[in-house]
């Protein structure tokens, strides 16, 4: 409206010409020295000078300039200015005359807000076949799910999950994501659809669900509260296998995991498997989700945050978000597992508390390493001790870590050498890397990890029993390989989790500032507790 207000000639401290010219020559010199007026009293004034130009009036004075009603433009410039607005302004804006209201039935001016606003590449002139208009599909479909957009987390108990609703062509379609197939961490990841929206007759749009291998049939999707929607199956037939439950299983099976029951020799590992199949098969006809947004990046972070898929023993691959907050760095798992749940904070980094690593043959040594991590522990705890209270885990504040590995007078230091004095370091050149490998008797899902790393930090992993019982966080170590790849030492586990990073553009994830991302984080670790 600000250009139609340009257009009828209304400044932005000026009222309506209309009204100035039957004021006094002191009272049009007071109300150009008054302040800007409020943006709607000038969305109302702009309207109605726009009228006033086709209602005539009294004829401007010699000095003042010709004036130029947006009403006197030519149809096809209005349609130009027009769709160059934002589509929630424009039935505003239809409300000033009738001939706005008739322009505004342009097909040309929809399909430009379909495009820049939702990113719809289709050709819409398509519609013309089935009735319906570009402005249907922007008012009924686009503008109307437009809250549902976005990166979210489906309430499957501890498992959770990785859902995105995104504008794809003439749908809106929820995408739920999931890992590789274990241990195969630098796949890409699987996705497959959950439901569907699209608009098939000028009426409403349509919701589709697509779970089940019978194709497209009857859904719902409601919009629960800000930030949380719910979908539902009005036709749960469709999920079922003329095979029963055993071909259910076998089915799921093969997508979830790439193999068969047989091909797993580990009782553990099926016990696990048919555990989730029976839990998240009760889910298949009503799901919550709660939005995730992607975490904010800062130039001094190590690495870029983001999801990453991360190696979990007998549970698989699971999802991870890496986020800075000043002085650490924090893992929250957006799936999860019956031990540590979907939420839940898994790993978290000292950044504070580099760890030298000792040569190679020595690091082959767990006691050696143990040790080395164990020394760090202590000097944390006596830093608590002398703060007078825990680890600010807030991180207030920023601190930048030392880059990559220990310069080579560091490095020739014998394994008796090693520790935390990172601070006191010079920094290394940068690319500048170390040989690093698993000592021996630390379990690996994914041996194909990098022999070479840039850096190692001391850090905590969280770990429970069955039903998240006893939690307790225990010493490990971060072990940064890259800007797409990271590892974690479990050291009580004598374990090691792969992680590498989810290479996905997500659009309408970023958070709209960092205290929603936290706030975001304390929701879902509240709700996995």
């Amino acid at each position: 409206m600000a250009v139609c207000a340009r257009l009828c000639g209304v400044g932005p401290s000026r009222g309506c010409r209309r009204r100035q010219q039957r004021r006094g020559p002191a009272e049009a010199a007071a109300a150009d020295s008054e302040p800007d007026t409020d943006p709607e009293e000038e969305r109302i004034e702009a309207g109605a000078a726009a009228l006033a130009g086709a209602g005539g009036g009294r004829s401007a004075g010699p000095s003042s300039p010709p004036r130029c009603s947006l009403l006197e433009l030519p149809p096809e410039l209005l349609v130009e200015i027009f769709a160059s607005l934002p589509g929630t302004d424009l039935p505003s804006l239809a409300q000033v005359c009738t001939k706005f209201r008739r322009i505004l039935h342009t097909d040309t001016i929809w399909r430009r807000r379909c495009r820049e606003e939702y990113g719809v590449c289709e050709n819409l002139r398509k519609l013309e076949i089935t009735g319906v208009s570009c402005r249907d599909v922007y008012a009924k479909l686009l503008h109307r799910y437009r809250h549902i957009l976005g990166l979210w987390q489906p309430d499957i108990g501890p498992y959770g999950g990785l859902l995105n609703v995104v504008v794809d062509g003439l749908f809106i379609i929820g995408w739920m994501y999931l890992p590789p197939h274990d241990p195969h961490v630098d796949d890409p990841m699987r996705f497959k659809p959950l439901f569907r929206i699209h608009l098939m007759e000028r009426e409403s749009a349509t919701v589709e669900c697509m779970y089940g291998h019978r194709g497209p049939h009857n859904g719902h999707v409601q919009i629960v509260k800000k930030d949380e929607f719910s979908t539902k199956c009005n036709q749960t037939d469709h999920h079922r296998m003329s095979g029963g439950r055993q071909e259910e299983f076998r089915t799921w099976l093969r997508e979830e995991w790439g193999r068969t029951l047989e091909d797993i020799f580990h009782e553990h590992m099926q016990e696990l498997i048919l555990m989730k199949f029976i839990y998240t098969s009760q889910y298949d006809n009503c799901l919550t989700y709660r939005r995730i947004y992607l975490p904010p990046s800062h130039p001094d972070d190590l690495i870029r945050p983001g999801l990453f898929k991360g190696t979990y023993g007998s549970h698989g691959l699971e999802i991870v978000m890496l986020s800075f907050h000043g002085k650490h760095a924090r893992g929250t798992k957006i799936t999860g597992d019956p031990n540590i749940p979907a939420g839940q904070q898994t790993v978290e980094i000292d950044l504070r508390h580099r760890i030298h690593l000792p040569d190679i043959e020595s690091l082959r040594d767990f006691n050696e390493l143990s040790r080395i991590v164990l020394e760090v522990r202590e000097q944390v705890r006596q830093e608590q001790q002398q703060e007078g209270g825990p680890e600010d885990a807030a991180g207030l504040g920023r601190q930048s870590p030392q880059p990559c590995a220990e310069p080579p007078a560091e490095q020739a230091k014998g394994p008796g050498d090693g520790g935390a004095e990172a601070a006191a370091e010079p920094p290394a050149q940068s690319g500048q890397g170390q040989p690093f490998v698993l000592p021996v008797g630390v379990s690996s899902r994914n041996e194909d990890y990098p022999r070479t790393c840039r850096m190692c930090f001391y850090g905590t992993g969280l770990i429970a029993g069955h039903g998240f019982t006893s939690p307790e966080r225990t010493p490990g170590v971060f072990v940064l390989f890259d800007e797409d790849r990271f590892g974690f030492i479990w050291l009580e586990l004598k374990s090691f989790s792969l992680y590498s990073r989810v290479q996905a553009a997500f659009r309408n994830a970023d958070a709209p500032s960092p205290q929603a991302f936290e706030e975001m984080l304390k929701n879902i670790q509240s709700l996995a507790s």
